[in-house]
């Protein structure tokens, strides 16, 4: 039987679970957004993409491994600006099959969340 992983455990969820060669990320969501500058859509896409970049990377993966992403945004306002961090992270290469919803986010300075599966190397 194959043992289940799981990283930086809190209350409530844990931020990455490993089972087999699947890591599966929690929803990312912008850490700093109390400011004007951190709440556009542009930064706070960049804040989880960094935040997703160091999960996968703890968890033996990377963006060139992603296997699916959801994308939650809290107004497809933002589609356009979140597509153009988007394209500047994804790899191009090998960029994998995605959806893109609008929803009611947990905290209203939130403008999206991002939730990643990935293959293990």
């Amino acid at each position: 039987m194959s043992e289940i992983k799981r990283l930086h455990v809190g209350k409530c969820y844990c931020e990455v679970t490993i089972y087999k060669d699947v890591v599966y990320l929690a929803g990312q969501v912008p850490r700093h957004c109390a400011s004007e500058q951190s709440s556009d859509i542009v930064t706070q896409a960049q804040d989880v993409f960094s935040q997703i970049d160091a999960l996968l990377v703890e968890a033996g993966s990377d963006k060139h491994r992603i296997l699916s992403c959801q994308i939650f945004l809290a107004d497809m306002a933002d589609y356009d600006g979140f597509n153009q961090v988007w394209r500047e992270w994804v790899s191009p290469r090998n960029p994998p099959p995605r959806a893109t919803v609008q929803a009611q986010l947990a905290n209203a300075d939130w403008k999206l969340e991002v939730v990643i599966t990935a293959a293990i190397y």
